[in-house]
């Protein structure tokens, strides 16, 4: 095997399976297939993030809007932007009010992007677009050059599948790709009572299940391995004291595949784990403390009338 030709994937599936402590990266949740699991698993009544994040963009953007430090056109640049059913309510009250703006989503998935223009222009077919496909940090590079300033949004709940020491990494590069007084709004998932979080996490339907497995189609469909799906099941839980949820994908027998791919056997033993995701979710002592160490300062907190999340506004120190 010459691991010079693998794509990112490959390798971090080869590193992650031959690890001591078996994981899967949980970027790689989002393929297409999954990207639409996903959608399904934001329709879910269980699924609390996404109808708390819509109730505060759709009540409050207008005071988001009052709270950003603009004084000339801006661009609203969209992290991981999925259909952008969300952000349409952001949009369309910033327009509402007379905001001069212009709206770059980026995906790493295209079908998920062209979903996301459709349901915007839609709409919104005023609406100034200009979505960008592919990594994060490329698109910062290219944008470090312009004197516009910019709202970053990264909603959703997505710093929190970071270990605290790796967000603070992911925060302190988004802070270098930025310039002074520029605005990120993140949406973060708040502590509240364990069993609402772990219904959502762990729901009955079964499409979190399936959102997890898609990880082995993946590997099966582009590694070229011979993973027995039903050999695998999946398990969630949530530890209240560190605000902690951890997902896993369970071996259910002594077994092992083969990627042609990668060259390679992987050999597990029963009941032996791979580790998915982490999702947590932050106390509003922790979410001050996290902007403090990544350079940024917090201007507000915006949060659903049950106080379950959060969109937290940060300037640019």
């Amino acid at each position: 095997m010459n691991t010079s030709t693998l794509t990112p994937f490959a390798e971090d599936i080869l590193e992650g399976l031959k690890a001591e402590e078996k994981y899967i990266p949980s970027k790689y949740f989002y393929d297409d297939n999954g990207s639409r699991i996903f959608m399904q698993i934001m329709k879910m009544p269980e699924y609390y993030p996404t109808g708390c994040e819509f109730e505060i963009l759709t009540g409050q953007s207008g005071n988001i809007l009052d709270s950003l430090q603009f004084k000339s056109p801006f661009n609203i640049v969209e992290f991981g932007s999925g259909d952008g059913m969300k952000t349409r309510q952001m949009l369309k009250a910033f327009l509402d009010k007379g905001a001069d703006f212009t709206y770059i989503p980026i995906d790493i998935s295209q079908e998920a992007l062209d979903a996301l223009e459709k349901n915007i222009t839609s709409v919104l077919p005023e609406v100034k677009m200009n979505p960008q496909t592919g990594d994060y940090f490329e698109v910062l590079e290219n944008m470090q050059d312009t004197k516009t300033p910019n709202l970053f949004l990264f909603m959703g709940g997505n710093i929190g599948n970071y270990l605290h020491d790796e967000a603070a990494e992911l925060l302190k590069k988004f802070n270098a790709g930025m310039k002074k007084g520029d605005m990120v709004l993140m949406g973060m998932d708040l502590q509240k009572n364990p069993r609402i979080v772990q219904k959502a996490y762990d729901d009955p339907h079964g499409i979190t299940k399936a959102f997890n497995m898609n990880l082995l189609k993946r590997i099966n469909t582009e590694l070229d391995a011979d993973i027995n799906l039903d050999q695998f099941d999946f398990y969630s839980f949530y530890n209240p004291e560190n605000g902690e949820v951890h997902t896993f994908l369970i071996s259910l027998k002594k077994q092992r595949f083969y990627s042609k791919v990668l060259d390679t056997e992987f050999t597990f033993d029963k009941d032996e784990m791979i580790w998915t995701e982490l999702s947590k979710k932050f106390s509003l002592e922790e979410i001050a403390d996290l902007a403090k160490e990544t350079g940024f300062d917090v201007v507000k907190n915006f949060m659903d009338c049950r106080h379950y999340f959060t969109d937290t506004l940060w300037i640019k120190k």
